[in-house]
């Protein structure tokens, strides 16, 4: 093991750790505040906090920017203003066990084939192996443990609101394997964060005219202040700091512990139950995963 490698692992644990929370937040304040809402201060602060750092080269790769606006907005509009938004939404209607198991095991699946369409990317037996364990470990999750359920088989609101997300994810990961060289990740971020917000603006005008109002209260704060400081701003550029040290590769596979987090947390702090159905899904989509990620011997 390099001398770079524990770094990047510390490093990889910590964002998968903090990105966690963001799912047992969203189901412990659904009540409290709207998901428009809370996706609009998320990443409205996050935009705030993350504009000292970007600030020293934006005016260099102001030129950059503007060229690829375009990306950018499609970027923004699938990984920052529909992605939470749509799994915030979700948190409406079901666990957060469930919200990380398919928001975080979907997106890899969905990201495979599209990488492989639109990115020429090669299937190999192990990913192809590793992309149906995946697929089998979902399908095992959403007829809770029966395969006789199929038959019988519709998803939830909660699912349907989730897998949109995971689906957009998918789509945002594919396109920042395209990231403008010229862009530094630092303003790639902050550039992505502001358009997200200014998408979600009218939507969070159009919630706060029909919907009840938030109830600030220091959970809806905290909540807040976890969202934009830890899993938008500090997350990222560990995650960021981890990639450059041992590879995308390597670090991708610890953002498998989120789920892993997220109902350890969710039965800690939210009181859920951890089932058995739970605990068979994440051994397949983990197995289908790590198979997908082994090295093709030469």
């Amino acid at each position: 093991m390099s001398n770079r490698a524990p770094l990047a692992i510390t490093l990889a644990v910590l964002a998968a750790l903090i990105w966690a929370g963001n799912f047992i937040i969203a189901r412990n304040v659904y009540e409290r505040i709207g998901p428009v809402s809370l996706a609009f201060y998320r990443w409205a602060f996050a935009t705030i906090i993350i504009l000292p750092f970007a600030w020293k080269h934006l005016r260099k790769e102001w030129p950059s920017i503007i060229g690829s606006l375009h990306y950018l907005f499609w970027a923004a509009l699938t990984g920052i203003a529909l992605f939470n938004t749509f799994v915030y939404v979700g948190a409406h209607h079901t666990t957060a066990i469930n919200l990380a198991l398919l928001g975080t095991t979907f997106s890899p699946i969905v990201a495979t084939i599209l990488a492989a369409m639109f990115l020429k990317e090669r299937i190999n037996w192990q990913k192809l192996i590793g992309l149906l364990l995946c697929i089998a470990g979902v399908v095992y999750l959403l007829c809770k443990g029966d395969l006789r359920n199929l038959s019988a088989f519709h998803f939830s609101v909660g699912d349907l609101w989730v897998l949109a997300g995971g689906f957009c994810f998918a789509v945002y990961n594919t396109m920042v394997k395209k990231k403008p060289v010229a862009i530094s990740p630092v303003n790639f971020l902050f550039v992505i964060f502001f358009l997200g917000t200014i998408l979600l603006l009218p939507f969070y005008i159009w919630e706060n005219s029909t919907q009840p109002p938030t109830e600030w209260d220091g959970t809806v704060i905290f909540s807040i202040a976890y969202l934009s400081i830890g899993a938008s701003v500090i997350c990222f550029m560990i995650w960021n700091k981890s990639i450059s040290l041992i590879g995308a590769s390597r670090t991708i596979l610890f953002g498998n512990l989120i789920p892993v987090f997220s109902t350890l947390g969710s039965v800690m702090f939210l009181g859920e139950k951890f089932l058995l159905i739970h605990l068979i899904s994440m051994i397949i989509v983990f197995s289908g995963i790590l198979v997908a990620n082994l090295q093709e011997k030469k």
